[in-house]
C-alpha cells in the first residue's frame, strides 16, 4: 500500500504542477463549476418560494441533500474523472500500452493518474452548503454520526467510480465509449432528489438497481435522523458489490485488448 501511495502522491504532484502552469484554465473551470452549483441552489430557493415541502423534505433538508450529492460528485471529478475518461481514448489510440508496462495494478494506474484541483476546490463549497444547511436545521450530529456520514460519502464515491469504470470498460468491446460522459451527468441528476419522490418502476431502477439516489440520500439521512444500521450496512454491501463487478469487467476487458499502436 505504501508503494501505491507513493505512486499516487507523485501523480498528484505532477497534476498540481501542471495546473499551476495553466492557472487561467484552472480558474475558469473552477468558476464554471461554481456557477453550475450556484444555479442548482438558486433553483431550490425558487421552487421553495412556491411550496414548503417536496416529498416530505423542507427547503434546508433539500439543500443538505443537494450539498451531499455535490460533495460526492466533486470528489469523483477531482480524483478520478479525467483519468477514467482518458482510458477510453488511450485504448483506441494504443497508448494504453503505457499502463500495461507499468509495475503495478493496471486498474489503479489507469484510473488514478490525474488529479483535477478545480473539482477538489469546489468540494469545499459543497461541504460549506452541507454545513450551512445543518446550521439552519439546528442539527447537532455526534461524532458517530459525522463518522458514518464520511463513511457513506466514501461508499457513494466507490459506487459512482465503479459505475464509471464499468461504462468506460465497454471500450474494450465497442472500441468507443462516446456518450458515456453525457449519460453519467443525466444519471447523477437523480442523486439530488429525495428517495421518497420515486415510485413504481423508477424506484426499482434508480434506488435499488442503480443506487444513484441512495448514495446521496443515505448520508443526508444520517445527519437528519441519526444512526441507521440498515442504511449503513446496505450501502457498504452495495458499494463492495459494485466495486467487485467493476474489477471483474475491467479485467475481462483487458483480455480482449489488442494494441492499436504501431
Amino acid at each position: 500500500m505504501s508503494h501505491y501511495l507513493k505512486v499516487w502522491l507523485a501523480c498528484a504532484r505532477y497534476s498540481i504542477t501542471r495546473t499551476l502552469m495553466f492557472r487561467g484554465d484552472f480558474f475558469v473551470w473552477s468558476l464554471v463549476e461554481l456557477f453550475w452549483m450556484t444555479v442548482n441552489l438558486l433553483l431550490i430557493s425558487v421552487i421553495y418560494e412556491h411550496t414548503k415541502s417536496i416529498a416530505g423534505w423542507s427547503k434546508y433538508e433539500m439543500m443538505l441533500l443537494v450539498g451531499t450529492s455535490m460533495l460526492i460528485q466533486r470528489f469523483l471529478m477531482g480524483f478520478f474523472w479525467s483519468s477514467i475518461f482518458e482510458m477510453g481514448r488511450n485504448v483506441r489510440s494504443g497508448n494504453f500500452d503505457f499502463f500495461l508496462a507499468q509495475p503495478g495494478n493496471i486498474m489503479f494506474m489507469t484510473t488514478t493518474r490525474k488529479l483535477d484541483p478545480d473539482g477538489l476546490m469546489n468540494s469545499v463549497v459543497a461541504a460549506a452548503v452541507v454545513f450551512y444547511s445543518a446550521r439552519q436545521l439546528h442539527l447537532h450530529p455526534g461524532v458517530l454520526d459525522l463518522f458514518l456520514y464520511a463513511v457513506l460519502i466514501v461508499c457513494g464515491l466507490v459506487i459512482h467510480y465503479s459505475i464509471l469504470v464499468l461504462s468506460v470498460s465497454a471500450v474494450f468491446w465497442l472500441t468507443s465509449a462516446q456518450g458515456v460522459e453525457g449519460g453519467y451527468f443525466t444519471l447523477t441528476e437523480f442523486s439530488r432528489l429525495p428517495r421518497e419522490a420515486f415510485t413504481g418502476v423508477s424506484r426499482i431502477l434508480f434506488v435499488w438497481i442503480l443506487p444513484v439516489v441512495v448514495v446521496s440520500n443515505a448520508p443526508a439521512k444520517i445527519l437528519l435522523h441519526g444512526f441507521d444500521a440498515a442504511w449503513v450496512a446496505w450501502l457498504v454491501v452495495v458499494a463492495a458489490a459494485w466495486f467487485v463487478l467493476a474489477v471483474f469487467v475491467f479485467h475481462r476487458g483487458l483480455r480482449r485488448y489488442a494494441s492499436a499502436s504501431s
